[in-house]
């Protein structure tokens, strides 16, 4: 069992075996000669190993960094959530969802034209978001599922 005790010199914690007790120690912080005491109820701390360990013990010592000119910003707000968005206006929260594949004619692609179309419908300044989707889908012809693309329009309206 370990003696834990303070040099009455400087105040420094020190453990010693309690095989020790009764003989002089020299102090690791001021370098005085202390007499061990000898154990009894008051000065006996059971400790814990892991805690005695010399991890434990390392102290460490951090500094506040100082700035002399007002720090940036490194975490912006959040956008405000779309019920707080609908409700700055009048208007509804609508959503309009383009499929590729709906927009295939006779080998040509319209998917450019269509989305264009539609975004000139609703108007920059109503678009709350715009985003791209992933599906599956049956090809009538193959019978196979087939993977396409899409867009997805959050808008006000």
């Amino acid at each position: 069992m370990d003696l834990t005790f303070e040099c009455p010199n400087c105040k420094q914690e020190m453990v010693v075996d309690s095989a020790g007790a009764g003989s002089d120690v020299e102090c690791p912080g001021c370098g005085a000669v202390v007499k061990v005491p000898t154990p009894d109820l008051a000065n006996i701390h059971p400790m814990n190993p892991i805690a005695s360990s010399a991890a434990a013990r390392e102290h460490r010592h951090y500094s506040v960094p100082m700035h002399d000119a007002p720090t940036e910003v490194l975490i912006e707000k959040a956008l405000p959530p779309l019920e707080v968005a609908a409700k700055d206006t009048d208007k509804k929260i609508r959503i309009k969802t383009i499929r590729h594949t709906d927009c295939i004619e006779v080998g040509h692609d319209r998917f450019d034209d269509r989305v264009t179309e539609v975004l000139g419908r609703i108007g920059h300044e109503n678009i709350i978001s715009i985003n791209t989707l992933n599906y599956t889908h049956m090809d009538i012809a193959t019978r196979q599922l087939m993977t396409d693309f899409g867009i997805m329009i959050v808008y006000k309206g």
